[in-house]
């Protein structure tokens, strides 16, 4: 039995497929295509061609995709939203798209309405759903919008309302009509779990799209019985049916499939881990094998979002990050040659002077043709490689919670360009097959479910409302194509909420699961 693992990068598409004990078989990296599909269908071919097995034994298919961080980036692909917001009039002094991107408003219509609804911080109602309004609302938008985010004031306390809204737009547009619940979504903060909703709605053609050619491409390769499944953002995964739901959490799951595959691959659970592509050089930190979360809020798109996102900081460097020297001054990126290095850098017959040239000129990497950059000046390239390690170093200071040097797990196709001495690190591991970690990350990945919600341990004590969230976010990991016998749980966060007299408390818990 096998398992496919592929993960979409900005510069290179990696795929590998896995036996039933995790040993890799073959792997394969090519550039990513502009259109993403068609780099995804090549990789895929050349992977089962090298591999040379019966797909018929294939039970898992896995994708890692930039897709709809790359739509909401680039403002294309992206649905029509209507926006309904349970909280009128207590909300109206802020309304939804306040301080919203202009070019990002129109392109998802702009459409919103304030209608009563919503509940007071303790739970009590502020206002009642008026079924005849929204009624009315939908009958007057009808044929004008592909998707709708549903938002009440409180819903992280009592999200009933969001749910008989929801109910009400599916009698009235059928039940296939794609409905994005804040509840299910964002955390504590009416805008920003706003914000998060309405995104989650706009990429419900992205990830239609996304999920057909994937499973399209499986087909025309003979692969027709595998479970299909794509990553999420906490180093998890989860079904189709359950993306097309959320597709916002597929946003940054390549960083973190690399560092769950850091963590395979380095047999380490808690660490810091450096993830070098082509273009970027992603930092983040494992805790206990998962990526650690974020605790603030995170702009995607500039939009600021409180939805579930890991804790990782991205810089401009890459194995394709073009070096230039000015007035004597040496600059590494943040600009890249990116998926066209093979065709740019000096080594392979370009005429553009990347990291990777200067990696192969200090013999750190054999790749290419040497005598090509034979001419760069060795100190040169060692100023060049201080400026990357300086780079390096600032980021990893950042991403620090003490001032000690930290163990460093280094992965990802464009490795080479790191220095091996970096200040801060006390040591630094290099496992093999980590040029691939990221879709072996993909590969090895459990199923998480997870549920957040404000309880008031003064009317649910704190042992009831813990069973709770348990039992909901074991619901979701099932959703999300977990075997419920496998579920576990691994993480319980609770942030009590001073401003409360109820001794009030918000409660995020996680479990894992194994892919059935």
């Amino acid at each position: 039995m096998y398992r496919i693992g592929i993960d979409v990068g900005g510069t290179n598409t990696d795929a590998i497929i896995l036996d039933e004990n995790h040993h890799l078989i073959h792997a394969v990296k090519s550039p990513t295509s502009l259109d993403i599909k068609t780099g995804t269908e090549t990789s895929l071919r050349d992977l089962l061609q090298g591999a040379n097995i019966d797909t018929n034994q294939i039970t898992h298919a896995m994708l890692g995709t930039t897709q709809c961080t790359n739509a909401i980036v680039e403002r294309k692909k992206l649905a029509q939203v209507g926006v309904i917001r349970l909280g009128y009039p207590a909300t109206a002094s802020v309304l939804p798209y306040t301080s919203w991107p202009e070019d990002m408003v129109q392109k998802l219509s702009g459409k919103y309405a304030l209608v009563h609804g919503g509940y007071e911080y303790d739970g009590q109602v502020l206002g009642e759903v008026d079924e005849t309004e929204i009624t009315a609302l939908l009958e007057k938008w009808r044929g004008s919008i592909e998707s709708i985010a549903v938002i009440g004031v409180f819903s992280s306390i009592k999200n009933d309302q969001e749910f008989r809204v929801r109910d009400l737009i599916h009698e009235v547009y059928g039940e296939e009509f794609p409905v994005s619940c804040s509840s299910l979504i964002g955390s504590v903060g009416l805008i920003e779990r706003e914000n998060a909703t309405i995104l989650n709605a706009a990429l419900c053609k992205v990830i239609e799209t996304t999920t057909q050619g994937f499973v399209q491409a499986l087909e025309e390769e003979g692969i027709t019985d595998a479970a299909v499944f794509l990553c999420q953002n906490d180093g998890t995964l989860m079904s189709i049916d359950y993306a097309k739901q959320f597709p916002i959490l597929t946003i940054a799951c390549g960083p973190t499939n690399s560092i769950r595959g850091a963590s395979y691959l380095a047999k380490i659970k808690d660490t810091m881990v450096l993830d070098v592509g082509g273009t970027t050089s992603d930092i983040g930190v494992l805790q206990d094998g998962f990526p650690r979360e974020s605790s603030v809020a995170v702009e995607v798109g500039d939009i600021r979002t409180n939805f579930r996102m890991p804790d990782i900081i991205s810089v401009g460097l890459g194995g394709g990050s073009i070096v230039r020297s000015e007035n004597g001054k040496i600059t590494v990126g943040p600009d890249s040659v990116g998926y066209k290095i093979g065709q740019e850098a000096l080594v392979f017959g370009g005429n553009t002077l990347t990291t990777t040239d200067i990696a192969v000129r200090l013999s750190l990497a054999d790749v290419g043709d040497k005598s090509l950059v034979a001419h760069l000046d060795e100190d040169f390239a060692k100023h060049v490689q201080a400026e990357i390690a300086s780079i390096i170093e600032q980021a990893i200071d950042k991403m620090k919670t003490s001032s000690g040097d930290v163990e460093l797990v280094l992965v990802g196709g464009g490795s080479v360009v790191i220095p091996d001495t970096i200040h801060g690190v006390s040591h630094m591991i290099k496992p093999e097959n980590g040029g691939v970690a990221n879709a072996i990350g993909a590969c090895i990945a459990q199923i998480s479910g997870q549920y957040e919600q404000i309880y008031i341990y003064s009317k649910e004590p704190r042992e009831d409302s813990l069973r709770d969230a348990q039992e909901k976010a074991v619901k979701q990991a099932v959703l999300a194509g977990a075997d419920p016998a496998t579920v576990e749980l691994v993480e319980v966060e609770e942030t009590p909420l001073a401003y409360h007299p109820g001794n009030a408390t918000r409660l995020r818990v996680k479990v894992v699961g194994n892919m059935k």
